[in-house]
């Protein structure tokens, strides 16, 4: 046999038009009407016995604060830890501070299953309930597990649907990326993004699962807390056909900004006893600022019936105030362009991350003079006011809106889809 013979073609040049047919499909696929899929996620919670209840810190069963550090952590020494962390940056406002941070040395499965049915593709979404959810149960990957879970560390039942993530025939595999976590409130937390298919495989739906089209999950996505922010992740790794003629910058001017960004920064930071944190204090209703800024960790005993463990107790990292997560928008030549974000987050893997224009509770930065504030938060938050999407001024040239924030540039939304990201405003 020639080497020839063994070559293959570097990406499955049907996939954005598969991906495309599915995205056509909205009002209904092989299982449910889209309109009915609130109705069975209210079923699906109906089903199972779900509650959550606060607890203080140091009643937390299997949990304890680790003489000598104060550290919160489990008695298996897996699951994560909450630690101090100790951070320098080289620009903002705040220079430099102390804040507890969730650690968690191991990279989790955020995986979604594929399959067509009558030629389209769906994907296999899972009722999911979660103790930081405001209601609870919302739409979720196949797969969310953490290696803890899923190597079963709680002693508890297996995950289901794991052997397609660990186990993926490589050209069964549509999508596999690594994306941090949110950076305030994680140290270089990173999970596994994946698309799977099951193209010859029977895949069994469990009562808790549903198979939707992608034209069904961009309906849902525009209702409030439904798809879970893990599913639009894995979702944002697809790849997008190449519609647009242009961009206002090319693809490798974009990466070589971005790695400029990367490059510049200086950035110094160090885990900490959680007892030496400085700022920071302990009560009876978990750890957190004086002044009630940014977040707090509480503690939570959950009763989930549908879940691998079907009671346990957790530390949580509770925000202080709602966030806002925008994009600004803005044709340019006809050419739909996002502004995005190089982001320091003293969390993260790499430094700087892309991120929407603006990301941040505008409740914690009310004390900061204006000029110290988020680049284009006040414009993101007149457009909300006024009940319409922010847009770039019209009158303003479009190179001038991305220099202005120092790190925000331009991007066509293909060239960004793989960047993780909360809430969408335009």
């Amino acid at each position: 046999m020639s080497t020839a013979a063994l070559l293959r073609p570097r990406v499955a040049a049907d996939l954005p038009a598969r991906l495309a047919r599915s995205a056509a499909v909205t009002g209904a696929g092989h299982h449910l009407r889209t309109q009915d899929v609130t109705s069975w996620l209210a079923e699906r919670a109906r089903a199972h016995r779900f509650t959550v209840r606060r607890v203080p810190l140091d009643r937390l069963e299997q949990w304890s604060f680790a003489p000598g550090t104060g550290d919160l952590v489990h008695r298996s020494g897996r699951f994560f830890a909450v630690r101090g962390l100790a951070a320098r940056v080289d620009e903002g406002p705040y220079g430099s501070w102390q804040q507890p941070v969730i650690h968690q040395p191991e990279v989790g499965i955020l995986g979604i299953l594929a399959k067509e049915f009558d030629g389209v593709l769906h994907f296999l979404m899972q009722a999911k309930m979660e103790p930081g959810n405001p209601n609870l149960i919302q739409l979720s990957p196949t797969v969310q597990a953490t290696r803890s879970n899923y190597q079963r560390v709680h002693a508890g039942s297996s995950v289901k649907y794991l052997e397609h993530f660990t186990g993926a025939p490589p050209h069964l595999v549509l999508a596999d990326s690594l994306q941090s976590e949110h950076g305030a409130w994680f140290y270089r937390k990173a999970n596994r993004n994946m698309l799977v298919e099951a193209a010859d495989t029977e895949v069994p739906c469990g009562p808790d699962h549903i198979w939707l089209t992608l034209g069904q999950l961009g309906e849902l996505l525009r209702l409030d807390n439904l798809v879970n922010m893990d599913a639009r992740t894995v979702l944002g790794c697809l790849p997008l056909p190449e519609t647009e003629a242009g961009a206002l910058h090319s693809d490798l001017e974009l990466l070589s900004w971005f790695t400029a960004e990367r490059a510049r920064h200086d950035v110094d930071v160090r885990l900490m006893p959680l007892a030496d944190v400085e700022g920071w204090t302990r009560d009876a209703d978990g750890i957190r600022r004086p002044d009630g800024r940014f977040f707090k960790v509480t503690g939570v005993a959950v009763e989930a019936g549908n879940r691998e463990v079907t009671g346990w107790s957790q530390p949580l990292i509770e925000p202080c105030g709602t966030g806002v997560a925008a994009f600004l928008f803005r044709r340019l030549g006809g050419v739909p362009h996002l502004l995005v974000h190089a982001r320091v987050e003293a969390g993260y893997l790499n430094r700087v991350e892309l991120a929407p224009t603006v990301q941040c509770a505008p409740r914690d930065w009310e004390p900061v003079p204006a000029a110290d504030r988020p680049p284009f938060l006040t414009a993101v938050l007149r457009a909300a006011e006024q009940g319409g999407a922010p847009y770039w001024p019209a009158s303003t040239p479009a190179p001038y809106a991305c220099e202005r924030g120092g790190r925000h540039r331009a991007a066509a939304p293909r060239t960004c889809a793989s960047s993780r990201s909360r809430t969408m405003i335009g």
